[in-house]
């Protein structure tokens, strides 16, 4: 997948959003759940000044990062500002991968959030929208 065909996090917000229409789920299209995770890579970001805006329930984005030196299925995680707060975890990210790439709305709720001394562990459910 050539970088011309990752969309902006702002268009992604865009149809996620679409997709909720005023709360209610549009006609015929499903929130199928696919896994529990939690954000990887939580440290390397300002999440201090992210954490007092994160609640329980909260919509995040995805965005593929084929172009990434360490992880070519990576999936960057965005909460509903657009900041990042890391990454899906590698281990779990190469089904939801090949799933964006085919074109799949896959998108997170924050599920938990646990502070220890320099990191907070967020908890994270993964759904996919379907016809």
């Amino acid at each position: 997948m050539d970088n011309k065909q990752v969309l902006p996090i702002e268009h992604v917000w865009a149809i996620i959003q679409s997709s909720f229409a005023g709360g209610l789920p549009l006609p015929y299209i499903q929130e199928i759940f696919l896994l529990e995770c939690h954000i990887a890579g939580t440290a390397y970001v300002d999440i201090n000044k992210i954490e007092p805006d994160l609640h329980h329930g909260d919509l995040l984005a995805f965005k593929r990062e084929p172009e990434n030196a360490h992880d070519p299925l990576a999936i960057m995680i965005f909460e509903q500002k657009g900041r990042k707060l890391g990454y899906i975890p590698r281990a779990k990210n190469e089904v939801l991968a090949r799933l964006m790439d085919a074109g799949k709305l896959v998108f997170g709720k924050i599920e938990g959030l646990e502070r220890f001394e320099k990191w907070l562990k967020i908890t994270i459910r993964v759904y996919m929208k379907d016809l």
